[in-house]
């Protein structure tokens, strides 16, 4: 019972250390970005009806190489607007995720992909496309240099 007990959480450990490490928070991805030196990668999407957004999710935001480049060279910033019930998110997250779509995607395109400095200053947009996580990065880092 014991062994089985340390192999799951040796699991859990192992596939926790490869979550994509996403911010909510605005205030705190800009004080992270300003405090390790690095952007913003504010992405917003639906992530229960919005099939290319669930299609970046598995094709880049979740692959390894993506995770790993990003958590040392980018900040995560997820802005979610799911519209199952079960998916809702709290009155205050949802508020603060509108207030991001009024400032960045005026046009209320989904996916898309801000890139900002640590001021919120907008370097680059892009959305989905049907690509490899390298050419993903070498996009995103074309926005910052």
């Amino acid at each position: 019972m014991k062994l089985t007990t340390g192999i799951f959480i040796l699991i859990l450990v192992s596939f926790s250390s490869f979550s994509q490490n996403w911010n909510t928070d605005f205030e705190k991805a800009k004080e992270f970005a300003t405090k390790e030196n690095k952007p913003i990668i504010l992405v917003f999407q639906g992530s229960d009806w919005c099939a290319p957004c669930i299609k970046l999710d598995h094709e880049i935001w979740s692959t390894e190489i993506f995770k790993k480049y990003a958590d040392k060279h980018f900040i995560m910033l997820q802005a979610d607007f799911p519209r199952k019930r079960k998916n809702a998110l709290p009155k205050e997250q949802a508020k603060a995720n509108g207030k991001l779509f009024e400032t960045y995607n005026k046009n209320g395109i989904f996916p898309f992909v801000v890139v900002l400095d640590s001021s919120g200053k907008v370097l680059g947009e892009t959305s989905y496309k049907k690509t490899t996580p390298e050419k993903y990065i070498k996009e995103l880092n074309a926005f910052i240099k």
